[in-house]
C-alpha cells in the first residue's frame, strides 16, 4: 500500500517582474573609420549621472518591438536602419531596485541591437538626458549590466555582417567596393581579409550591380559605383558569405 504524504507541497514563490527594453545602437563613421555606439546619460537613480544604453520600461499594451522602435524614435532621427532582438538579460540582482528595501521587483531586460547610417542619423537632445556617440573602444563603465549587453551586441553585429547583407541596410544606395571594404574592416578588424581577395570573391557572388558610373576621390583612379541587388542575393540568403 502506498502511503500518501499528508502534508501539501508548498507552491514556489513566483517572481514579480517589470520588463524593460535596452537598445544597442551601432553606427559606422566611415569618415574616421570608427564603430560607434549610442549612449545616454542617466539623470535619475539608480546610477544617476552615469552613461547607459538607451532603454525604457515597456508600456501597457505595447509590444517589445514597438518599445524598441520607440527608444529609437526618441533618441535619433534616421531613415535607414536595421533592428533585431538580441537577448534577454534577467539574472537576479542585475538592478539595485530589486533589493527588498527598494522596489523589491525583478527587472528583466529584453535587448535589441540596431545599426543606423551615421551620415543621416541626427541625435535628439533634450533637457533631461545627455546623448552621444562613443567609439566602441572608448566606452566607459556603464550603468546596470549594460557593458555586458553591449559586448553581447558587438559579437552579434560581427557575426551578423559575416553572413547577412545587413551592411546594405545602412550604406548609401550606391557605393564603391572600397566603401564596402572599409565598412567591414571597421566592424571585423583589419585582418578579416585583404582588399584584393575581398573584391574578387565579392564580385563572383553576383549580387552587386555595376551602375556604370565612376567617382573620383583625391588623386587615385576613379572607382566604380555599385548597387546591392536584393533579388540576385536571394539564393544566397541562408548561406555564409565566403568573402568575410
Amino acid at each position: 500500500m502506498i502511503e500518501r504524504n499528508s502534508k501539501k507541497t508548498e507552491s514556489p514563490l513566483l517572481e514579480n517582474f517589470k520588463v524593460g527594453v535596452d537598445n544597442v545602437i551601432f553606427s559606422v563613421d566611415t569618415g574616421q573609420n570608427r564603430l560607434l555606439v549610442l549612449l545616454v546619460m542617466r539623470k535619475e537613480e539608480p546610477f544617476i549621472n552615469t552613461w547607459s544604453l538607451p532603454g525604457t520600461l515597456v508600456q501597457k499594451g505595447e509590444s517589445l518591438e514597438d518599445a524598441a522602435y520607440r527608444i529609437l524614435s526618441e533618441k535619433i532621427w534616421v531613415e535607414n536602419l536595421y533592428l533585431e532582438q538580441l537577448y534577454t538579460f534577467g539574472g537576479p540582482n542585475r538592478d539595485p531596485r530589486e533589493a527588498p528595501d527598494s522596489y523589491n521587483i525583478r527587472y528583466l531586460s529584453v535587448s535589441y541591437f540596431a545599426i543606423v547610417r551615421f551620415e543621416e542619423a541626427k541625435l535628439i537632445a533634450d533637457k533631461v538626458t545627455g546623448i552621444a556617440w562613443y567609439p566602441i573602444d572608448k566606452v566607459p563603465q556603464l550603468a546596470f549590466d549594460h557593458n555586458q549587453i553591449l559586448e553581447y551586441g558587438y559579437r552579434r553585429l560581427q557575426n551578423k555582417v559575416e553572413y547577412s547583407p545587413v551592411a546594405f541596410d545602412v550604406l548609401p544606395q550606391v557605393f564603391t567596393l572600397g566603401d564596402l571594404y572599409q565598412f567591414y574592416t571597421t566592424i571585423l578588424g583589419e585582418g578579416f581579409s585583404d582588399y584584393s581577395n575581398f573584391r574578387t570573391r565579392l564580385l563572383k557572388l553576383g549580387f552587386l550591380s555595376d551602375t556604370g558610373v565612376k567617382t573620383s576621390r583625391g588623386a587615385g583612379r576613379p572607382a566604380s559605383l555599385y548597387r546591392f541587388d536584393a533579388e540576385a542575393f536571394a539564393p544566397l540568403k541562408n548561406k555564409p558569405l565566403v568573402f568575410v
